[in-house]
């Protein structure tokens, strides 16, 4: 079983990036520029390497510097390189948690399967055109001839020995339990739970009851085995649940409609362990959007737009407009999921300001993006 933190440390102390290693210092999937430069690199580095994995790293900067980014949803980043790709390569985005960042901030890690298929654009995205293919030559993505064909992978033992070193032991196991229930999470009720005397899930929040039934909120969720984060958020309500044999997550977001924030199920995701020492994750996708009238519906986006406008004026609000700042993301995804296409462009437009000036609401924009993004792929 590969502990992804150490295989993290050791693909950056093996080299600079190459042709079965990149590294970035964050991924942009909200504009049709960031989603094309992901899907080169995704495209070039399977092409490079049709017999042993390939790996992106996000979080780190150009000196090897650990600076960490946002937890990244991945259960619908397959997805997106189905729709885009012709000869597409199985890949994963894991959020790996390091002892130096803070605790919403991760090590993403993209790990790229081989694939023995020519990847190739099979239909133009920004300024890369369909039919383009890409290959690594160095640290660089570049576009490769028609007759290309897939080289013999000279990286294979290479990686092979760099995934032998990064096994996980039982002291890194036990160590990392302890960190989990001890250091990070101080306030806050934590608990664990063994599967097939192998795997080991932690999780972390406040614990509270609705109608008898147990939800957790300020939930961070890991397998610490693989230290890979299975689940984080500040906002959302989560269902927790599990058997001798399975792990179940149930997310519900919160969405705010004139006024009053309500909670809908989003997503079910269950992590299935074998005895042979494997475990599979299935997810299943639960929301259904919140319904508005017309009437209603117009209110709530002319409103809105009121807010954009003065963000980027850097206009002073009102006690009763900062209120509805802070839920300003969530009503314009209501307002999208309603048939207000430019809703969601307007939000993102407004990233940088939110940002700068308004953290909540920045926070609740995070948030939003990644309930859009679920639901879109």
């Amino acid at each position: 079983m590969i502990n992804k933190r150490i295989l993290i440390k050791n693909l950056l102390a093996y080299n600079d990036e190459n042709s079965f290693f990149d590294r970035k210092r964050l991924l942009n999937l909200h504009t049709k520029e960031g989603k094309a430069k992901f899907l080169k690199h995704i495209c070039a580095l399977s092409n490079s390497n049709p017999k042993n994995n390939s790996y992106i790293v996000v979080g780190v900067e150009d000196n090897n510097e650990i600076s960490g980014t946002d937890f990244y949803d991945d259960s619908r980043i397959q997805n997106l390189v189905n729709a885009n790709l012709e000869n597409p390569p199985e890949i994963s985005y894991e959020n790996i948690p390091f002892p130096n960042l803070p605790k919403d901030k991760v090590i993403g890690l993209v790990t790229i399967r081989p694939n023995s298929k020519k990847s190739f654009f099979k239909k133009t995205v920004w300024n890369i055109a369909a039919k383009t293919s890409f290959i690594r030559v160095g640290s660089n993505s570049n576009p490769i001839e028609d007759d290309f064909s897939k080289p013999n992978s000279h990286n294979k033992e290479i990686v092979q020995n760099i995934e032998l070193n990064s096994r996980n032991s039982i002291k890194d196991t036990l160590d990392a339990v302890m960190d989990f229930v001890t250091n990070r999470h101080k306030g806050l009720t934590s608990k664990y739970k063994v599967f097939k005397e192998l795997f080991v899930i932690c999780w972390a929040g406040i614990e509270k009851k609705v109608n008898g039934k147990t939800f957790w909120t300020r939930v961070d969720i890991e397998l610490v085995n693989e230290q890979i984060k299975l689940f984080y958020s500040t906002l959302d309500e989560v269902k927790i649940s599990y058997n001798q044999d399975s792990f179940t997550i149930t997310e519900y977001v919160p969405l705010g409609i004139n006024g009053t924030i309500d909670f809908y199920p989003l997503e079910r995701t269950e992590i299935h362990f074998f005895n042979n020492g494997y475990y599979k994750i299935e997810t299943e996708m639960l929301f259904n959007p919140p319904v508005c009238n017309k009437k209603t519906l117009f209110h709530m986006y002319n409103s809105a737009v009121v807010l954009l406008s003065k963000i980027k004026k850097k206009q002073t609000f009102s006690d009763s407009e900062k209120s509805d700042l802070e839920n300003l993301p969530s009503t314009l995804l209501v307002c999208y999921l309603n048939g207000f296409d430019e809703a969601l462009e307007k939000l993102i437009d407004a990233k940088v300001e939110l940002k700068e000036n308004h953290k909540i609401a920045y926070q609740n924009f995070k948030e939003v993006m990644r309930i859009q993004r679920k639901i879109k792929y």
